[in-house]
């Protein structure tokens, strides 16, 4: 199971959950647009970190599977989120989250 010798699991969780606190810290502090994407990607990169830990630990796929789907949820994500950002930023003139709260209603 995880017996084998090399690194042990605490490890990559605690380096894990320290890259999700910082995405997590930096996503409510930062006000740029482009700033919080990368904070969302940095926790879902943290979230990866995790499954492959554990499926390394359990010596099972399932975890290094869901890594893909993650990745491929992360990309659809960046792309979708970068173009509204660049169409917000030529409507605006802005990227400040601050400054975009006319959007509300």
């Amino acid at each position: 199971m995880g017996g084998e010798a090399g690194v042990p699991l605490s490890y990559p969780l605690i380096l894990s959950g320290v890259l999700f606190s910082l995405g997590t810290i930096g996503f409510f502090i930062r006000r740029n647009v482009v700033t919080m994407l990368m904070c969302v990607e940095l926790m879902l990169n943290a979230a990866n970190i995790a499954f492959v830990a554990f499926a390394r630990h359990h010596a099972e796929m399932a975890g290094q599977i869901w890594v893909f789907i993650v990745i491929t949820l992360a990309a659809g994500e960046a792309a979708i989120g970068l173009a509204l950002v660049v169409t917000l930023a030529r409507h605006h003139g802005t990227m400040e989250v601050d400054d975009l709260r006319s959007l509300r209603g």
